[in-house]
């Protein structure tokens, strides 16, 4: 299993290519879709501020210039829930405040794809697997999303996480590194059950994590730019990280063994078949697809590493990988762009924190039908719930987001048909270019 997560789109931003040639046309989506229609809505985005109620979407470029709020704040706005009823309007993004070099409405746009920089991304789209409904779990930013992703849940503790109390947000204080390691005057606000964030505490957590229910011989890795960034999930998580200290360093032996501080280390372990049963791959900044972050090179890592595995050969007994892998590719927050799906809010005490925004989720494996599209709503923990049906764990085991989750994104495979052979993604930067990039790697965020 090899987890990508890519950072800060939705489907209505990052996706509009699914609706125009070559990929498709205006008839392949619909905000009411059939069975082999994209979810994605082209025009008439809801809009609260405006005299007319909605707001056409222009093009911006991937690599854009100004950065949009994705805390637990700017979901609530672009919510903007009916009270009588609890589901969001979904009409408040004009409310999301912008950094950096803004435009009129920026929340408002989709990515432009007529150069074609997007294409891997629409080719891995359209020849596997699309879910129309994957929904971050957390509604806010990176730092819990991780947490969701790694381990279940962004709670403190167990107990917390049956509470309804979750780390909400990323990281305050004048060190912005987040985890066990952080600086002494760092902290994280927290969310209680009835919505409020009134409480801050130190981001070192102690629970059980996806890796600790792994059975022997399962292994893991997680590839990520730096230690203490708020997207290395595992160095929230006192029992792996093994802290000396505020502001000092990992140094447990399940850190040391199994976090990599080089995202392209990915590519080489694929090469060298040192690939682990389970892999979460962190790109840098510049390869994120993060708002005013990205340099545009996150279309080309992912297919870098689609390829690699695809292309594989001599591992596995001279099988090679793509025969025994699944990729799953997601973002890990809507990034606080405009998206016109609502999520389902859970019932208390989780409904406070659960369930986010819609975000992109591409499935790649040989078994995976071309073109398939997925009408079942999922979240993070049915990622959690597929690894763990794979590798013959009880789902659910960690009664955390896998446990509430129903779906284990078993409908993406087909696993009674031979495996379907590879066919190499074409894209502007290959696997030799991220391997032997020099450029200092930088965090893919900090919101």
């Amino acid at each position: 299993m090899v987890v990508i997560v890519q950072e800060n789109r939705t489907p209505d931003n990052l996706f509009q290519g699914l609706c125009a040639p070559p990929f498709g046309t205006a008839a392949s989506c619909s905000v009411f879709p059939g069975a082999n229609q994209y979810n994605i809505q082209m025009a008439n985005w809801l809009d609260n501020t405006s005299s007319t109620g909605v707001t056409q979407p222009a093009p911006v470029v991937l690599a854009n210039k100004y950065d949009l709020s994705h805390a637990h704040s700017a979901f609530v706005s672009m919510c903007d829930k009916d009270l009588d009823t609890g589901v969001c309007r979904m009409d408040g993004a004009a409310k999301i405040s912008c950094s950096g070099r803004c435009v009129k409405k920026p929340q408002f746009k989709y990515v432009d794809n007529s150069g074609g920089l997007l294409n891997p991304y629409l080719t891995l789209a359209t020849q596997y697997g699309w879910a129309n409904y994957m929904f971050q779990t957390n509604q806010g930013p990176s730092f819990p999303a991780h947490q969701f992703l790694f381990g279940g849940t962004s709670a403190p503790s167990a107990a917390d996480d049956a509470a309804g109390i979750f780390a909400a947000e990323n990281m305050s204080g004048l060190n912005q590194t987040a985890g066990c390691t952080a600086a002494a005057d760092t902290t994280v606000e927290v969310i209680n059950p009835t919505g409020g964030e009134n409480s801050k505490i130190y981001p070192c957590f102690e629970h059980q994590t996806m890796p600790d229910i792994f059975p022997s011989p399962m292994t893991w890795r997680y590839y990520a730019p730096s230690a203490g960034s708020i997207w290395t999930a595992p160095n929230a998580i006192q029992h792996i990280c093994q802290s000396t200290g505020p502001g000092g360093k990992c140094v447990g032996a399940s850190w040391t063994g199994n976090v990599d501080l080089k995202p392209a280390d990915v590519l080489t372990d694929i090469a060298s078949c040192n690939l682990r049963s389970v892999s979460w791959v962190i790109p840098t900044g510049a390869n994120s697809d993060h708002a005013s972050a990205n340099d545009g090179g996150g279309p080309s890592w992912v297919a870098a590493i689609v390829n690699a595995i695809g292309n594989s050969t001599s591992c596995d007994g001279n099988t090679g990988y793509w025969q025994n892998t699944a990729i799953f590719i997601v973002w890990d927050d809507w990034g606080g762009w405009y998206d016109h799906e609502f999520p389902f809010i859970l019932a208390q005490p989780q409904g406070d924190y659960q369930y986010g925004f819609r975000v992109p989720l591409i499935v790649v494996s040989a078994y995976t039908p071309a073109g398939y599209i997925n009408n079942t709503r999922h979240d993070f923990g049915s990622i959690l719930r597929f690894i763990q049906r794979n590798f013959g764990i009880p789902q659910g085991a960690l009664n955390f987001a896998d446990a509430r989750s129903s779906t284990d994104l078993m409908g993406f495979f087909n696993l009674a048909s031979s495996p379907r052979a590879y066919q190499a993604v074409s894209a502007p930067k290959d696997a030799n270019f991220f391997i032997h990039d020099k450029r200092k790697a930088t965090d893919p965020d900090d919101q």
